[in-house]
């Protein structure tokens, strides 16, 4: 039976690793503050906790000096609160924010875990993708290894998703968008009863794209199809695609980053296809649409590139540790 996280000798087996994401905190702090960024904090418990289909939600409730009530949910990321700073004149922020998610658990996930977010006007993809760059060889020594696999940080590989899906799966994707039964053929598999074209994606993004990638050399993958768009703005080039990129390396995703939307109509249409989506699969959200979020983009966010780095799992990559727990103080 595995000891209490609090006991002397659980804490001593974590010590190692928990001493260098102390000194990985110090190191990010400095890369930012020396480029200009403002280091912000947002609220953890909000009205509206985003809007991806699939995250689970811890709910919460505020109640008022005179008795009103008030559902809140722990936020699963920092971004809606942060691109309202954007609107307001911060830029450039960052933040290691504290974020929930249900139903996570295993080595690499935890229900309570840190993002590192940062924002800055003016960015596009490709200055974004070099200031991550940046931030790892700052913060990392030039060769990593983690769970079994070692990373060269220098010389890094952009690869779009469609070479990936022509490389790695055989598949012209752009050309079966929104057609799963064309996807599949193109694949060589067979379309599993009530697989949609999104499922299919991602089953062969897992299975065949990810453990290939971020090995050797950290891989940004570049340029998603526009359905996976999210909160990134289409490419003004081909808006088959949107302006996404993951970051992998250690063969683990490590960040996901957005040239960001700034359109409040476009933005909204898309929350409603989601909540439409997230209704037929988990019921009713809870929450409301967030207005105040496109009342914010309405008003005008200036142009804007961010990301969202997994915190834990950089602190794995600098420490070599093999399990998230090992890089958490009190691990649940």
């Amino acid at each position: 039976m595995p000891q209490p996280s609090w006991t002397p000798d659980s804490l001593a087996a974590r010590l190692p690793f928990l001493r260098r994401r102390s000194l990985l905190t110090a190191a990010v702090r400095a890369f930012f503050t020396a480029r200009g960024y403002t280091e912000v904090e947002t609220p953890y418990a909000v009205p509206v906790p985003g809007e991806e289909v699939h995250l689970g939600t811890f709910r919460t409730e505020r109640v008022s000096p005179t008795g009103e009530r008030q559902a809140l949910f722990l936020n699963t990321s920092p971004e809606f609160a942060m691109k309202r700073l954007l609107v307001a004149g911060a830029g450039p922020i960052f933040q290691f924010a504290r974020v929930w998610r249900n139903g996570e658990g295993s080595d690499l996930h935890a229900p309570e875990f840190t993002m590192l977010e940062w924002y800055r006007p003016g960015a596009d993809m490709a200055s974004l993708i070099a200031e991550t760059q940046a931030l790892l060889q700052a913060v990392l020594p030039p060769v990593v290894t983690c769970r079994g696999i070692t990373t060269a940080i220098t010389g890094p590989e952009c690869l779009t998703m469609a070479d990936a899906f022509t490389r790695h799966v055989g598949a012209d994707l752009l050309a079966t968008a929104d057609d799963a039964a064309s996807l599949a053929a193109s694949a060589g598999v067979r379309l599993r009863d009530g697989e949609t074209w999104e499922d299919l994606f991602f089953r062969l993004l897992l299975d065949r794209i990810e453990p290939r990638i971020g090995q050797s050399r950290p891989t940004f993958l570049t340029h998603w199809p526009a359905a996976q768009a999210a909160l990134a703005r289409r490419d003004p080039a081909d808006p088959r695609v949107a302006e996404r990129f993951e970051l992998f390396v250690c063969g683990m995703e490590l960040a996901n980053a957005f040239v960001e939307l700034t359109d409040a109509d476009e933005q909204r249409a898309r929350f409603e296809v989601d909540r439409a989506r997230r209704t037929e699969l988990y019921g009713d959200p809870g929450w409301p649409l967030d207005e105040d979020f496109l009342a914010a983009l309405a008003h005008g966010m200036p142009p804007s590139a961010g990301i969202a780095l997994g915190f834990d799992r950089l602190a794995m990559i600098a420490s070599g540790a093999s399990r998230i727990d090992q890089v958490l103080w009190l691990p649940g």
